[in-house]
């Protein structure tokens, strides 16, 4: 497969539809959740060589859940608008009955006792699951690689990165090895590999999917679905979302169902985020998304520049303090002696973040909260802000920066990401075009807290206006 390759190029037809699409088709009898999961698990095999999307690929179970699945659509009684759809699960999520690894050598491979959330969640909707996807370890950075499984690649540029941590989620997508992919995203997880390889990803509100067993990095942790389309994403969102009384943090409110709404651009007051708090710009992905951004009037919408709020100091500072924090926590929860197995990368910010005094951690959470409220009041005169899905274009596979960059860690370059992360706005990435040799570009899109239909119906705006990004 070459640069220049659309990443669902020898995929049979089954691979290419997306939900409404497949059920329709079910409905109608044309072919079946059995026909569905076989051209799907086929495809897993088939593109996981290459790119090392999966860490396990479940054919058994898969087979068995289509064909419930497929009964239940012969006797016109589906569970949900997504009942029968090939779906993928990060090796962070719990899946009962498989391995929880967390892309690590040091983690028991011993089958889980219990679903996730969201797992449980989409399995009574129906969702066939048909495997687990790759992630660096302990989902700790933005790219997909570490010791357990090995570098996953990027199916537009096989040299590339996928981008991380949900970088097997991602590949299985834009390959069309599934139709519905869960991700998580402490940093940009999400984000950053949606970008990378040209598929939709929304980090929702924080709270609207729930998360069980909570997450080593706290609150800046977010669960939310990737997919080739919005349409599907919003599906699978509304099948994800909802209340668990084993996530206390949470909190409470209305976290049913959203409609998208049409034309939700026309006459919104846009702010253009152009500058991350860290790192650069490249140009070719500035051009895409100002491009992308002139195009925005048309649709309606009024545009203007907008800067990040001050409060709260150094962004980049601060959401360290978390992130090194959270990562001192995961690795104590591994044995001393197995230490020797985990990814220098993490021990060595695992390291930084046991070096944090007490007191600096509780004044960090203290300077989050104040750029959280100005975020909420700044998104209060907003109805979005849009800025890059990432500063740059995917790099050389199994790097953590850019070799060359000067940088030294990965939030230097995903400062389009993090900063929201601490906020805990709902964004999404939706392609925008491509560099001049075939590599993705996203576009980003932030909307208030709870606002999460609206930036869904704002991308699928902006995916109608775009439908050659990515042809």
């Amino acid at each position: 497969m070459t640069v220049n390759e659309h990443p669902l190029a020898g995929a049979n037809e089954l691979c290419r539809l997306g939900v409404s699409e497949l059920t329709a088709g079910y409905a109608s009898g044309e072919f079946t959740p059995v026909e569905a999961a076989r051209s799907a698990l086929a495809r897993a095999e088939e593109i996981d060589p290459a790119f090392n999307a999966f860490c396990l690929i479940d054919h058994d179970r898969a087979l068995a859940a289509a064909a419930a699945a497929a009964e239940r659509w012969r006797r016109g009684e589906p569970l949900s608008p997504i009942d029968g759809v090939p779906t993928t699960v990060k090796d962070i999520v719990w899946v009962e009955g498989l391995p929880a690894r967390y892309g690590s050598r040091t983690t028991d491979p011993a089958p889980q006792a219990t679903d996730a959330p969201c797992v449980a969640r989409l399995k009574a909707a129906g969702a066939v699951l048909i495997g687990l996807t790759t992630t660096p370890e302990f989902g700790w950075k933005a790219v997909t690689d570490g010791p357990l499984t090995g570098v996953t690649r990027n199916p537009w540029a096989p040299a590339m990165t996928p981008g991380g941590s949900s970088g097997g989620a991602a590949v299985a997508a834009a390959t069309g090895a599934g139709v519905l992919h869960i991700g998580t995203d402490g940093g940009g997880s999400i984000r950053v590999p949606a970008s990378f390889t040209g598929i939709v990803g929304l980090k929702p509100t924080f709270g609207r999917v729930a998360a069980y067993p909570a997450s080593a990095f706290g609150t800046v942790a977010h669960i939310g679905p990737m997919a080739r389309s919005v349409e599907d994403a919003s599906a699978m969102l509304d099948a994800m979302a909802g209340r668990d009384l084993r996530d206390w943090t949470q909190g409470a409110g209305d976290l049913g169902p959203m409609a998208l709404a049409e034309g939700c651009l026309k006459g919104a007051r846009i702010g253009y985020w152009s500058q991350p708090p860290c790192g650069f710009v490249d140009p070719e992905v500035k051009a895409a998304v100002e491009a992308a951004v002139g195009g925005l009037a048309a649709l309606g919408a009024r545009v203007e520049p907008v800067a990040l709020p001050r409060d709260g100091g150094d962004l980049l500072d601060l959401f360290h303090h978390h992130w090194f924090t959270g990562a001192a926590a995961r690795l104590a929860m591994v044995p001393p002696e197995m230490h020797g197995l985990v990814d220098p990368g993490f021990r060595e910010i695992a390291a930084a973040g046991a070096a944090i005094p007490v007191t600096a951690l509780v004044a960090a959470q203290v300077r989050r909260a104040a750029f959280g409220a100005a975020m909420d009041r700044l998104l209060a005169d907003f109805d979005f802000l849009v800025s890059p899905g990432t500063a740059i274009p995917a790099f050389a596979a199994g790097e953590e920066v850019p070799p060359g960059s000067g940088l030294t860690r990965w939030t230097e370059w995903a400062g389009f990401s993090f900063p929201i992360n601490l906020s805990q706005q709902p964004a999404a990435v939706v392609p925008c075009g491509r560099t001049a040799d075939g590599r993705p570009i996203g576009l980003q899109v932030v909307g208030g807290r709870g606002a999460d239909g609206r930036v869904l119906s704002a991308i699928r705006d902006i995916e109608r206006a775009m439908p050659a990004a990515l042809a």
